[in-house]
Formats: structure tokens, C-alpha cells, sequence
């Protein structure tokens, strides 16, 4: 890959190179260590992103020898540890991460993610509120959404609400919120918006079993059995082990 290998070439450039100032490597001076550290996360990161967390570790682990108190680099292997189903590690290195920066509205979100993802809703929500007191982040809406699905989660549907419009508001292009908003209006009972938020969704996003249920919902509603049957029929052939197909079948 060429980003790969322009921070391979990096950190290879950082870790033997001589330089004319009189050190013996850049790795004796501040900035070379910054940088070389800086190299090692992205590599790692970039390694994550291609579902290789086990090759992730070598130069992350590289990073923390260079700091070990490192935010970027901690925060990286909670993300890495959280891939490999180890939630005590992932734990431990987020927690780590927030100590070095503990107003960092990323790890906030990404700690919140994890959170929300071992059932710790509560916890989830705080460190949601916390992300999105930083009004210059540029993923805001993407905290605003997790605070909505979190809010859901605990039973707050207004609050929830709430904050999935924040989200809207802030990116109007979010298919998870949209989703969130399509659901929670049919279930208020609102068909229309609920329709316009489905259909808003379908336009950003492939469907999944539970998208796929709403639809058949919606389109009964609105009495158009064409459209019920052919989300039913994708529900039973893509899904069929699903809760959402069983609930399917029940309500026909």
C-alpha cells in the first residue's frame, strides 16, 4: 500500500538515518522521536483499518517504547484489543489514554463506543456528554448519534430524540441516526416522518434485518403490500436466523 510504505520508509528513515547536526540519529532528538512515534501509530492505525490488529501491535508497541504514556498510541491499542474481543485490555489501555488526555473528544467517543458495546450504557452516556462538550470537534454528530442510541438504550426515548436531531442537524447524512429517527417515529406512531426518515436512510445505506423489518412495517402502514412483500422476502432470504425475521413471522 502506499501509505504504508511512505511510513515504512519513515520510520526506517527515522530509526538509521544520520543527520548533520551531530547526533548520531534522529532518534536522539526530540523531534525524531515525535516523529518516528507519530509514524509508529499511523502504521499501526493503518494496520487496524485493514482488519490486521495482530500486525497493528508491532509498531504500536514501538511507539510506547518511544513514550509510554503516549495518548495516540494507548488509544490505538485499546482500539486494537477491542477488535480481539479482550475488553480488560481494551480497558486498561483506553483508561491509560485518557489519563495522558483526558479532554480528548476522540478517545472520549471511542471510550463511550467501547462502553456502549460491553452493555455499560450509563457509562457510555458520560463519556458521550463529555465528547460533545468540545463544540470544535469535527465528528460532533457522530457523538450526538451515539448519545441518541445510548439514551435509547436506557429507555430515555425523548432525550433520545433529542439528541438524534442534534445529530441530523449537525449531518443530516447519518444513516445509523436516521434509522434511529424512522423507529422511534413509527413507534410514536408518526407514519409520515417515519417514511421520510426511512427512505432517507435507504438512499446512504444497504439494509440490514432490522431496517429491513421497519420497511415491511411502513409499508403496511401505508397499504403497500408490494413494497411489505419484497422487504419480507429479503428479510427471509438474507436473514432468516434473525429476532427481526421471527418477529416478521409473527405479526403476518
Amino acid at each position: 500500500m502506499p501509505l504504508r510504505l511512505a511510513l515504512l520508509l519513515l520510520v526506517t528513515g527515522l530509526a538509521a538515518g544520520c543527520v548533520s547536526s551531530g547526533y548520531d540519529s534522529p532518534l536522539q532528538t526530540g523531534k525524531g522521536r515525535e516523529e518516528a512515534r507519530v509514524a509508529y501509530v499511523q502504521l499501526g492505525l493503518g494496520y487496524l483499518r485493514q482488519g490486521m490488529s495482530e500486525q497493528a501491535k508491532v509498531p504500536l508497541k514501538k511507539a510506547l517504547e518511544l513514550d509510554s504514556d503516549d495518548a495516540d498510541a494507548n488509544g490505538a491499542l485499546a482500539l486494537v484489543f477491542q477488535a480481539q474481543a479482550e475488553p480488560e485490555l481494551a480497558d486498561q489501555y483506553f483508561n491509560k489514554a485518557l489519563a495522558s488526555r483526558p479532554a480528548d473528544p476522540r478517545l472520549l467517543n471511542n471510550y463511550g463506543s467501547f462502553l456502549f458495546e460491553q452493555k455499560r450504557y450509563d457509562q457510555a452516556y458520560r463519556y458521550f456528554q463529555q465528547a460533545c462538550a468540545d463544540t470544535l470537534y469535527p465528528e460532533r454528530s457522530r457523538v450526538f448519534e451515539n448519545l441518541g442510541v445510548a439514551s435509547k438504550r436506557l429507555g430515555q426515548r425523548d432525550i433520545a430524540r433529542q439528541h438524534l436531531e442534534k445529530a441530523l442537524h449537525l449531518n443530516s447524512r447519518q444513516p445509523r441516526a436516521l434509522l434511529e429517527m424512522a423507529e422511534l417515529s413509527y413507534e410514536d406512531r408518526h407514519y409520515v416522518p417515519a417514511r421520510d426518515y426511512y427512505e432517507r436512510f435507504s438512499l446512504l445505506s444497504g439494509q440490514n434485518a432490522r431496517s429491513l423489518l421497519l420497511g415491511v412495517r411502513l409499508a403496511t402502514v401505508h397499504e403497500e403490500r408490494d413494497t411489505a412483500a419484497r422487504y419480507g422476502q429479503q428479510l427471509e432470504r438474507l436473514y432468516p436466523g434473525t429476532p427481526e425475521y421471527q418477529q416478521y413471522l409473527s405479526e403476518q
